[in-house]
């Protein structure tokens, strides 16, 4: 879920710590908002946050990119407070500001003074049901949406290479779109869309808010209930998504760009997130990506960079926070002279050796350490606080789940890493990718004369 090294004292101090997380008082307004409070009271001041259970996955087919071009639009200003005003507001009270939208939830958030709690409240219970909008700020808009998506994907290979693997990857769910959306369905976008997706997901029966910072709960409860309280609930569909069949075929995709420096091969696997786990195997797959790719000393660093010398890097990553079943990655870059298949084939034998025999008692210890100290150390930081336990919240796991994690971590053996490289990391359960520049031309003939 949430890598650092700490040993000697240090590690026993993680040890007593991580029992008890930090001090999250959590309740519900009458209108279905829920409310989660973070007492910090290191610096006078608050992060506040408010996250919508809605994302990219549940758009409707043909309108991909609708969440996250909304999230741009819930700055164009409302009835009360015109464009610009909620931003402009924040800026002059020395705050911080921003949204980000993703598979699963859109979240906004303002960091100020804490006595300016009340009036960033304010704005953002405002735009939850007010929004204003006209084709006059929709339009442009879209075309900055169409930029961003220019600039971030369709530009770098490397990204295109992700996107293609992500479809390929799923082949029912809608995780398969990219959040951003597909060009040819961000062009078709427009105001009555952006309207009808505010209308169904915007409501406090569909969002948490979170205050981190300092604060006292009770006082929170009071402007909350205040504030958001007086906004009526809606009837905001449930989440019902298609889900994916067992996969059984192992599929490959390659792109080739005259733009692309360094080969690489990323392949992504189908695994389950915390929520749809069985018990314990959630943190062993945590503990696995920590294993394989944690930095330089991470199993597969050791073997194909430092050992075999075949590959520039390589590392691993597993996408613990989703609503749905999510993926478990590896990639590596080659060495000049070395081939995708050579590396490709040394990587399937690191995998396979995991699968087999699992994580030493060093690499298990070491995984585990980082993991639990990442987490430990995350409380130091309101902001990052804020992000876990909202995040959490909208792929269905709880305060106590996100509590207790340091622990669990603590309880997964190297039989459960093992069983988890076994079981998931197969090859029908997988995408693999190529990115590789165009093959070089051949030499002309040169020209023959009688």
């Amino acid at each position: 879920m949430i890598a650092m090294v700490a040993a000697g004292t240090a590690a026993a101090t993680l040890n007593a710590a991580s029992a008890a997380g930090p001090d999250v008082t959590q309740y519900q307004l009458a209108n279905g908002l829920t409310v989660m409070v973070i007492p910090d009271h290191r610096a006078p001041v608050v992060t506040h946050m408010v996250w919508y259970k809605v994302g990219s996955a549940d758009e409707q087919p043909g309108k991909s990119g609708i969440a996250h071009f909304l999230e741009h639009l819930m700055f164009k200003g409302t009835e009360k407070a015109g464009p610009g005003k909620f931003s402009g507001e924040v800026a002059r009270l020395g705050g911080q500001e921003n949204a980000f939208t993703s598979q699963d939830y859109t979240a906004y958030y303002q960091r100020v003074a804490k006595e300016h709690l009340e009036t960033v409240m304010t704005f953002e219970a405002d735009r939850m049901t007010g929004l204003k909008l006209s084709d006059a700020v929709v339009l442009p808009e879209r075309d900055v949406v169409l930029e961003e998506r220019r600039m971030r994907t369709d530009s770098d290979p490397g990204a295109r290479l992700s996107e293609a693997l992500q479809a390929a990857t799923y082949v029912n769910h809608p995780y398969q779109h990219p959040i951003i959306g597909w060009e040819h369905e961000i062009k078709q976008l427009n105001r009555e869309d952006a309207l009808a997706f505010y209308h169904r997901f915007y409501a406090p029966n569909n969002a948490v808010l979170v205050v981190a910072g300092d604060v006292e709960p009770e006082a929170v409860r009071a402007l909350a209930e205040k504030i958001y309280g007086v906004i009526p609930r809606a009837d905001t569909p449930p989440r019902n998504r298609p889900q994916e069949p067992e996969p059984q075929v192992h599929r490959r995709v390659s792109l080739s760009d005259p733009r692309v420096a360094q080969p690489s091969l990323q392949r992504s696997y189908l695994v389950p997130s915390y929520r749809t786990a069985k018990p314990g195997e959630a943190e062993a797959l945590d503990v696995l990506a920590q294993v394989l790719g944690g930095g330089q000393t991470g199993r597969l660093y050791r073997e194909l960079v430092a050992e075999q010398g075949l590959a520039a890097g390589a590392g691993a990553w597993y996408q613990s926070t989703a609503y749905d079943e999510t993926r478990f990655g590896i990639s590596a870059s080659p060495r000049p002279g070395v081939t995708l298949e050579t590396l490709e084939q040394a990587m399937d034998g690191v995998v396979a050796k995991m699968a087999k025999d699992g994580p030493d008692d060093v690499e298990l210890a070491r995984a585990k350490t980082r993991l639990t100290a990442e987490a430990i150390y995350a409380r130091d930081n309101q902001a990052t606080l804020a992000r876990i336990y909202g995040a959490a919240w909208a792929t269905g796991i709880s305060v106590e789940d996100v509590n207790r994690w340091p622990d669990l971590i603590k309880r997964v053996s190297a039989a459960d890493v093992k069983a988890a490289a076994a079981h998931y990391l197969v090859l029908k359960r997988a995408v693999t990718g190529y990115l590789t520049p165009p093959p070089a031309a051949a030499p002309a003939a040169p020209e023959k004369r009688s």
